[in-house]
């Protein structure tokens, strides 16, 4: 099982009313805590997907941490704090009940006071899970992202350590596909996740891209809609979910689909002939796959079709029918 965090661009310079945005929305600013309620996350029913909520996220550990050493959720012993100077402590959470999340964050703390361009200099960035950072005396925006997720703060440091946790709801989501009761196996399914509803305007960027069966993406809490891929023809589902915080969700897809096999032979039943040139069609004429080869395999929704066979010259052509979970091969007669 693979884990994916999207990650957000190195802010080196960034005015404080984005920052402040940032914390200042729910649904992209922060990351897991545990829920209070018992709904249940799901796709809408229409999509045809399917979605329960996993396991209680109680902290990335439930995913395999980057390689590396581990840290302690808080440090030893307190830092020695040369004069003129003070200590930040910084953890994050999954919520009020949920353990010091102990890796994957990244950390940055800027001046709280704007330069003359009225950007915010970046003074330290941290990746580690607990750090306890030395710093002037004074005051301080601190950043912190995990995926997409992030939270900001504003901090007063004094002469003494400042211990501060930063809460981050999000939400995993674990996808994979089926025709009626068969799981479809692994690498001929992709997804890609998109924030918002399939049905708001306007064009987006999608927050994940080709996941695979099994795989866990990690996003802040809040609506997606998931583009779901079944082989390169035509199998395609869109579907409405909603990614709970603290909530690991395992999302099925339903594809009604059947992978079809296209044969040109002499007689039925017969040996295919090579080099066959193949293109299948809609009934409008919309062309689904093209293709060269004796046994082209190709992915389509259920329906009818158009088999196009283009061999030495000639052309042969036959009408067919798709029935979901039924898969079989298409012979195409060259005569």
């Amino acid at each position: 099982m693979r884990c994916h965090f999207v990650t957000l661009s190195r802010l080196a310079a960034v005015p404080l009313a984005a920052l402040l945005l940032l914390a200042a929305q729910p649904v992209w600013a922060q990351q897991l805590q545990s829920p209070s309620t018992s709904s249940l996350l799901s796709a809408q029913p229409s999509s045809g997907a399917t979605g329960s909520p996993g396991g209680t996220l109680l902290s990335p550990n439930v995913f395999p941490p980057p390689p590396g050493p581990m840290f302690p959720a808080a440090p030893y012993g307190a830092p020695l704090v040369p004069a003129g100077q003070g200590a930040l402590s910084l953890s994050a959470r999954f919520g009020p009940d949920a353990p010091a999340i102990a890796s994957g964050l990244i950390w940055r703390i800027y001046a709280a006071t704007p330069d003359d361009q009225g950007n915010f200099r970046l003074v330290k960035e941290e990746r580690t899970p607990n750090p306890t950072l030395l710093l002037p005396v004074g005051a301080y925006i601190v950043h912190v992202g995990f995926g997409l997720a992030s939270a900001v703060k504003t901090v007063q440091l004094g002469g003494e350590t400042t211990h501060q946790v930063f809460d981050l709801p999000a939400g995993g989501v674990r996808l994979n596909g089926k025709v009626g009761d068969t799981i479809i196996p692994g690498g001929q399914i992709t997804f890609d996740i998109f924030p918002g509803s399939q049905f708001d305007i306007g064009d987006r960027r999608p927050v994940a891209e080709r996941v695979m069966t099994g795989d866990v993406v990690v996003v802040p809490e809040g609506t997606y809609f998931i583009v779901s891929n079944y082989g390169d023809g035509n199998s395609t589902v869109r579907s409405d979910i909603r990614v709970q915080a603290n909530k690991l969700t395992d999302v099925t897809v339903n594809h009604r689909a059947a992978v079809i096999t296209l044969k040109l032979v002499s007689n039925r039943g017969g040996e295919a002939l090579p080099s066959t040139a193949w293109s299948v069609l809609t009934p409008g004429g919309d062309v689904i796959k093209e293709s060269i080869g004796a046994f082209p395999r190709v992915v389509l929704a259920e329906g009818e079709y158009r088999a196009i066979a283009r061999n030495e010259g000639r052309v042969f052509e036959r009408d067919f029918k798709v029935v979901a979970g039924v898969d079989g091969d298409i012979e195409v007669l060259a005569r």
